[in-house]
This record gives C-alpha cells, structure tokens and sequence, in this order.
C-alpha cells in the first residue's frame, strides 16, 4: 500500500476456510494458525501489519482483476468481453453473455478471494482486541479492519444475495450448518451495517491522519460505505443523513478535470474517499493483473484488452459530456502522456479507468483502484432528496456541471440514474445499480442479453463451494 508497510499473510483460499486452514509463513511474514487461537506468536507491535494484511487482500488477482472485471462489468450494458474473438478468458464470453451457470470459474475464484479477506479481517480483530496497547490505535486498526470486512460483505451479498456470516475464529467444534449456512439478504446486510456504524465511532477523518498514513479507512469512508449499502435497501433517510453530513465534513470536493481522477496525480485528492493503494514498499507494486488484462491488445498494444467498453455505452453520453472521453480510450488516438493507440489494435475501445500511464505495463501497476468518490456522494444524496423530499437539483448538478455539462434539463429518477450510469462507468456499480433499480430486466434484454427475471438478480453460488460443504449452502433460485 502506498505510504503503508506492505507485508502481507497468505491464506489457502475456500469456504472451508474455516477448516485446517493456515498461513504461508516465512522469515518475512508473521507466523500463526488461521483458526486456532495462539499465544505470544504475534505481539502488539505487529497489530498495523495484520491489518495491512486485509487491505493487502483487495490487490489480489482474484479479488480485484480479472474474475472481479467479468462478474462486476463484462456482463453489463457498459461492457463487452474485449479481447479476440476466439478468446473467451476462460469463461468471460459467459459471462458477457449471461450464459453462465454455477461451474463457471469466475463465481468461485470471487468468492474464495473474498472470504479470503473475511478471514484475514477476523484474524486481525481476534488478536488486535487481545492486545494491551495504546487504546486509540488500537480502535482506529478495529475500525479500519471492520470497514475491510463491511466492505468486502457488501461486494458479496449484491453479487450473491445471503451468504455465510464468519465473524470469528470458527469454533469447530460447532455443528458445521452454524457455519457454512447461508444467512439471509436481510442478516447479511445487517451485519454489514454494524461493522461500519462501529467504524464510523472509531475512525478518524481524511485530514486527521498523518502523510504517513495516507489511504487507510477514514470516518467518512465508513459513512460512505453506509450511504451505499442503505441506499441498495432503500434507507432513504439514513442516505440523506450520511451524505448530508459528509458533504457539510468539508473533507472532500470534485476534482476540477474528470480526466484527472484517473491520472497518478488523481490519486487520494479531494475526490477520493477511498481507493485500494496499488503501490508499496515491498514485496509487490500493485493490483495483479488489473491494468495489463485491460489495456490495449494486438500490434502496438500493450494488454490483453478484456472488459472493453460497449458501443452502448459509447453512444449514450450527451454531446459534450467530459466523461466519455476519460472513461473510453478509442483506437487511433494519443493519449494524455503521449501514447499513441495504433489503429492496428483489435478493440476500438478500451478502459481508460484502467490505464496505468506512463508507459508502464507492468503485471503489478501503481495503478489505484477507485472505490467510493465525492461525486457518488453527491449522487446518492440527490437520489436520497428526490425520495425524501429536499434539493435533487444542486448535488445532480454539481456533478453534471464538472462534467461540462449544463444544469439537468429534468431532474427525475432516470435523470440521477443516468448520471450514475456515466459517472460511475467501470466502477463496478452498473450491473448491481440496474438491479436495484428494478430495470435490469428490460435494459438487458433490449440488447439481446438473456435476463431471467427472479434469476439473473443474484449470480449462482459456486458449485465447488457447495460441494465442499457437502450440500449445507443453498443454491440461488434458477442455477
């Protein structure tokens, strides 16, 4: 992580996580069991590091990159497989054609990385409340570790719908169906909501850390995080609260250029409420895979060119808007550090959120992956206004006016849906925001996309998983 000690603990990755698991260890990595209580193997002067270990989670390949782009972006509206024809990325041809079933890789690689950071984060609470030390830190490293985990939750219920609630050390001595049957939406969503209300008390603001601590979870990240997650359950009122009170914070305001949001110097600016730190001092520089898998493919090209941008997309951004622009990279043009796109590439677009600048193509990028911005905030307060009642108009337009935009010609429901749409292009909300909206059915299929009403809401549960716990977890409806 930028700016943080970037040691990481590496975890054999299942749902039977909770079973035998254990941490890779070497004279570099601190040394304990994963699901068994130790003591003296790890002393408070390593509590930073076990917390640096789950945000050190979130720039895994599988977490972050490649099977996360297919199940989060190739298979909505704003994206296509990319890439050759005849290369199908393992199964991101399913998955842009929503052809995919329970066997299809991406589902269990996603799963697996994410209940991978689900354990990292309990280990780190489990010891770190153990330990006698400076009782400010200590509640600041618990609440960073519990918006890690909160986060990682929320990713999974709007991919999944309920899944398995670990919130420990497993006891295994437990009947195993307390452990790996599913909780409910509602259970889910529930403890997510606790974890960032926890955080929310125990961390500070952006401008309360330290330099040295730049990119860590901040007290307005875990208001953030919360806006979403009410907001994906209609909590109107709790959304207009939140976002009121981190727009009234003043730690945060629009970068000035989209375009720069996206640049290295873009990266933790005043936009920025939180983002994954894709550069560290040792041992690795970025997120695995994720720029490289989606830059430009073929002669003169520099990537595998998965998860390009739709020509529907391309063709729904109103003339003059900003954005279309900084989020497409066209084929034939030179780019704003002066790499010229040959024609001779295959895609005629490509993500330019995902473009790690200055020539640099390296497997480990120090690109940074934007997570929650200042414009979203502005977004879901508007959404919020518009069903609580209040002033829609000024936040919808602040972000239409940085765009080079005019004020909204009509400030309505699909006015905010469409700037959600534009805005938040390749950040991984569309599929889950045309779900919530109720619409994802009919946007879909209108471009030939085989939408299964009471289906395709929620992706299948892994087949590897529910065999591997012997048939505890429940497949979705329709898989």
């Amino acid at each position: 992580m930028k700016n943080l000690t970037k040691k990481s603990i590496y975890f054999s990755v299942s749902i039977l996580l909770i079973l035998g698991l254990t941490l890779s260890c070497s004279e570099d990595f601190i040394d304990v069991e994963a699901n068994e209580e130790t003591e003296g193997a790890i002393t408070a002067d390593k509590a930073p590091e076990l917390v640096n270990a789950v945000y050190n989670n979130l720039n895994q390949w599988a977490m972050s990159s490649f099977s996360w782009n297919g199940v989060s972006s190739i298979t909505t509206d704003d994206a296509d497989k990319g890439s050759d024809p005849g290369d199908t990325g393992g199964d991101k041809n399913l998955l842009d054609a929503l052809t995919f079933d329970a066997t299809t890789i991406s589902f269990d690689e996603v799963w697996a990385a994410h209940y991978d950071g689900i354990q990292r984060a309990n280990q780190a609470i489990n010891r770190i409340e153990a330990f006698d030390f400076d009782p400010t830190l200590k509640s600041r490293l618990i609440g960073e570790t519990k918006f890690l985990r909160a986060l990682t939750y929320f990713r999974l219920v709007k991919i999944f719908g309920g899944v398995p609630l670990i919130a420990g050390i497993p006891d295994l001595s437990v009947d195993p169906d307390q452990l790996l049957s599913r909780a409910t939406k509602e259970e889910t969503y529930a403890f997510i909501e606790t974890d960032l209300a926890e955080a929310i008390v125990s961390l500070p603001e952006k401008s309360e850390y330290p330099f040295s601590e730049l990119g860590r979870a901040t007290k307005g990240a875990a208001k953030a995080l919360l806006a979403k997650v009410s907001m994906y359950q209609g909590k109107w009122p709790v959304v207009l609260t939140l976002t009121n009170e981190i727009i009234a914070s003043g730690e945060y305001g629009l970068t000035p250029n989209y375009e720069d949001i996206w640049k290295e110097i873009g990266e933790n600016n005043t936009e920025s409420i939180f983002e994954i730190q894709a550069r560290g001092d040792s041992p690795t520089a970025g997120t695995q895979g994720y720029s490289v898998t989606q830059g430009a493919r073929g002669a003169g090209g520099w990537g595998w060119g998965f998860n390009t941008p739709s020509q529907n997309l391309a063709d729904s951004y109103e003339a003059g808007d900003t954005r279309r622009d900084a989020t497409i990279i066209f084929r034939g043009e030179t780019l704003f550090d002066g790499r010229l796109v040959p024609n001779t590439v295959v895609n005629p677009m490509y993500n330019q959120k995902a473009y790690s600048s200055a020539f640099s193509d390296a497997w480990e990028t120090g690109k940074n992956i934007r997570i929650l911005r200042y414009a979203e905030v502005l977004l879901m307060n508007a959404e919020a206004a518009l069903n609580m009642g209040g002033d829609v108009a000024t936040p919808l337009n602040q972000v239409r006016n940085r765009s080079g935009l005019g004020n909204a010609p009509v400030v309505n429901q699909l006015a905010i849906w469409e700037e959600r749409r534009h805005e938040l292009a390749f950040e991984h909300d569309r599929y889950f925001d045309l779900v919530r909206q109720g619409r994802a059915g009919t946007v879909l299929r209108a471009l030939g996309k085989p939408f299964v009403d009471g289906k395709h809401e929620v992706f299948p549960i892994p087949n590897e998983q529910i065999i591997k716990s012997g048939g505890l977890l429940e497949q979705n409806p329709g898989y």
